[in-house]
C-alpha cells in the first residue's frame, strides 16, 4: 500500500485540504514510492501563522537552550539514519554511500550551529558624546521560510533550519515535490523529541502555489531558496511585494582550470568527482574544463580512462557504484538535448552521450571536445555527467573564458605554482575557489554565489548572520 504523508504544522500532522496528491516516484524504477499533499497557499499560510505565534517564546529561550534543541534533532537523526539513508536513495537516485554522508552530515550540522549558541554577538562602538553608549544588539528576524531542492533534499533542511533556530527565528519548510519523503521521516522526529509546537512546520506543494505564499507572506522575515535561476527571480519578484529579504542559492557552471604544472593525476581525479558526483546534478559541479595547450592530449587520455571506470547502476541494489539515475524523465531528455546541441554545434562526443536502458532515467558519463566558449554546452547548466573540455594558452586566456558566465558560485585551478593560483585566487569572479581538490565545501565555511548564482549565503559564522538582524541603542547616562 503507497505511503501518503500529512503536512506538518504547530507540532501536528495535519490531513490533506483537498483530494489532489503528488506522487512521489523512483527515479531508479520509475515505481511509485509514496503521495504527497499537493499543499494550498492556504495550507502555507496556516504554517507561517502556527510559526509567528511560536516565535516570541522560542527567541525568549536563552540561546543555549535553542542550541540544546539541535543537538536532540541531530540526535533522532543518528537513530534513525539507516531509514533516512534507505528513503533519499529510493527517491533521489543518490548512491548508498552519498546518501549516508548526507545523513550524518546533516546531524554534525545541527552540532555545528548549536555550537554558535553562546558565539554570536553584538557590539559597544565607542560614541563621539561623553556619557554615551552605543550597542549594537544581533536580533532575530521573526518567522523565516525554506524552500528546498531535490538534490540535497535532506542536508538543505539543516542548512536553512539550524541557523534560523539558534538565533531565535522560528521556519516553515517546503521540501522539493521530487523528494518529500526525508522530510517527512524528519517531521516524525520533530514529533517524537517534542520540539516545542510551531518551532518547524513542514508542508508539500508546488513552488507556484506553495513556494510563492512562503516568499510573498507579510508574516515573513526572511525567505531561503536553493533551486534555479527562474525560481530565485520568481521568489524575488514575491518577497519583493513586502521587502522581505531573500537568500538565494542558485546555479553554476564552475569552470576547471588545469594548467600544464598541474599534478595530472590529482586534477583528472578531483574533475571526475566533481562531475559525477550525484550523477552530476550538484550545483557546485565542476561544469566545464579549460587545458593548457600542452597537456591536453595527455589530460585528455587520462579522463577518459577515468570515466571508463565510472560505474553506474540502481544504487538502491548495489553499493559499487559512483552514480545513480537522472531525478526525473524530464531531467534526462535536458541532458540529451544538450548534448545533441553541442553535437549539432561541432562538439565531440569521444565518450558516451546516450541513454542507458529503457527503465530508470539513466545517462552514460559523457565527455566532450572540440567545443567552443560561446557552444550552449559551455554557457548553459547541463546537471548531468557530461563534461565538455577546450584548450587554452595562457593563464590570463583561462581566468577570462572562466569568467565569461553569467553564473558566479565555484571554480577551480589545478597548479603547482602558488603564484599562477594566488593570481587566480585575486581574479576569479566566483564565490568559492577550489585549488588542487575536488568541489565540496565545508561548513564552517561560507557557501554563496555571485551573478545570477544568488544572493546571500549559507554555512559558517556568515551564513549564521544571514538570520540575524541588527538594533542599535543608544544610551545617554548623567
Amino acid at each position: 500500500m503507497t505511503t501518503h504523508h500529512q503536512h506538518f504544522i504547530n507540532g501536528e500532522f495535519v490531513a490533506n485540504q483537498n483530494d489532489k496528491w503528488i506522487e512521489v516516484i523512483n527515479p531508479a524504477t520509475e515505481a511509485l514510492l509514496s503521495r504527497v499533499p499537493e499543499g494550498t497557499r492556504q495550507i502555507a499560510s496556516q504554517a507561517i501563522a502556527a510559526a509567528e505565534a511560536a516565535q516570541p517564546g522560542w527567541e525568549a529561550l536563552p540561546a543555549i537552550d535553542r542550541g540544546n534543541w539541535l543537538r536532540k534533532i541531530a540526535n533522532g537523526i543518528r537513530q534513525h539514519e539507516a531509514e533516512l539513508t534507505a528513503t533519499i536513495v529510493a527517491e533521489g537516485g543518490k548512491t548508498q554511500g552519498l546518501a549516508q554522508t548526507e545523513v550524518l552530515f546533516t546531524a554534525d550540522y545541527l552540532d555545528y550551529m548549536a555550537e554558535w549558541a553562546r558565539r554570536y554577538e553584538g557590539e559597544i562602538v565607542n560614541s563621539d558624546r561623553p556619557n554615551e553608549n552605543i550597542f549594537v544588539f544581533k536580533k532575530a528576524i521573526g518567522v523565516t521560510t525554506g524552500i528546498l531542492p531535490w538534490n540535497f533534499p535532506f542536508f538543505l533542511i539543516a542548512r536553512k533550519a539550524a541557523p534560523a533556530l539558534v538565533t531565535g527565528n522560528t521556519i516553515v519548510i517546503k521540501p522539493s515535490e521530487l523528494t518529500p519523503n526525508n522530510a517527512a521521516i524528519f517531521a516524525g522526529i520533530l514529533h517524537d523529541i517534542g520540539l516545542p509546537a510551531g518551532v518547524i512546520n513542514v508542508v508539500y506543494g508546488y513552488g507556484p502555489e506553495v513556494g510563492q505564499e512562503l516568499a510573498a507572506n507579510p508574516k515573513v522575515g526572511l525567505v531561503s531558496l536553493t533551486g534555479s535561476v527562474n525560481a530565485g527571480i520568481a521568489t524575488m519578484e514575491a518577497a519583493a511585494k513586502n521587502v522581505t529579504k531573500v537568500s538565494l542559492e542558485l546555479g553554476g557552471k564552475a569552470p576547471a582550470i588545469v594548467m600544464d604544472d598541474a599534478d595530472l593525476d590529482l586534477a583528472v581525479k578531483a574533475i571526475v568527482s566533481s562531475r559525477v558526483i550525484n550523477t552530476g546534478q550538484v550545483c557546485n559541479c565542476a561544469e566545464r574544463v579549460y587545458v593548457q595547450e600542452g597537456i591536453y592530449d595527455r589530460f585528455i587520455s587520462a579522463l577518459t580512462d577515468a570515466f571508463k571506470q565510472v560505474k553506474f547502476g540502481n544504487p538502491a541494489e548495489r553499493t559499487d557504484i559512483d552514480m545513480g539515475p537522472l531525478i526525473t524523465a524530464a531531467a534526462l531528455g535536458r541532458v540529451e538535448q544538450k548534448v545533441a546541441k553541442a553535437v549539432e554545434q561541432g562538439g565531440k562526443v569521444i565518450l558516451g552521450g546516450k541513454r542507458v536502458g529503457e527503465q530508470g532515467f539513466y545517462f552514460e558519463p559523457t565527455i566532450i571536445t572540440d567545443v567552443r566558449q560561446e557552444m550552449e554546452i559551455m554557457r548553459e547548466e547541463i546537471f548531468g555527467p557530461v563534461l565538455p573540455v577546450m584548450t587554452f594558452k595562457t593563464l590570463d586566456e583561462a581566468i577570462g573564458l572562466a569568467n565569461d558566465c553569467e553564473y558566479g558560485l565555484t571554480s577551480s585551478i589545478y597548479t603547482q605554482n602558488l603564484n599562477t593560483a594566488m593570481i587566480a585566487l585575486r581574479q576569479l569572479k566566483f564565490g568559492e575557489t577550489y585549488i588542487n581538490r575536488e568541489n565540496f565545501e565545508a561548513m564552517q565555511g561560507f557557501h554563496a554565489g555571485w551573478r545570477k548564482s544568488g544572493v546571500g549565503g549559507a554555512d559558517g559564522r556568515h551564513g549564521l548572520e544571514e538570520y540575524l538582524q541588527t538594533h542599535v541603542a543608544y544610551l545617554q547616562f548623567a
